[in-house]
């Protein structure tokens, strides 16, 4: 009998020091803006995940801040059931894309793009967090 899990992956929402928020244009389906995140290795803690996949895909050194939360629909991600531990982080100077963002920008709150995932709604989250200090219900 085999058995199928979810996918454990990490996502970072990055803050620049002027508060604007660091996405990732993604190479691979599905295309689209994306917070800096990704699947975590064999081996690796979830913190170590979210520092290296926010350095692999913007180039910046992060200083996370906290975990905020965990993300598991099902349906988040088209490609396969994934969790997703999210964390807030800090860093600063100009984002590049690499590894598999085709761009790295900072965007103001109020200017986001289309999201790929269920990001738009964890942007939302976190906005009320930062704002209210209210946690998503689980």
């Amino acid at each position: 009998m085999s058995q199928r899990n979810p996918f454990p992956t990490v996502d970072c929402v990055i803050l620049l020091p002027d508060q604007r928020i660091v996405l990732v244009e993604r190479k691979n389906p599905p295309h689209g803006w994306a917070l800096p995140g990704g699947f975590v290795d064999a081996g690796e803690s979830l913190a170590e995940a979210a520092v290296r996949e926010a350095r692999e895909e913007t180039g910046l050194e992060v200083r996370l801040e906290e975990q905020f939360f965990t993300y598991g629909d099902p349906d988040r991600d088209p490609r396969m059931h994934t969790i997703s531990t999210v964390f807030i982080a800090r860093a600063e100077g100009d984002p590049v894309g690499g590894d598999d963002a085709r761009q790295a920008r900072a965007f103001d709150w109020d200017e986001l793009p289309p999201l790929a995932f269920d990001h738009g709604r964890i942007l939302e989250d976190v906005r009320r967090y930062l704002s209210t200090g209210v946690r998503p219900a689980p």
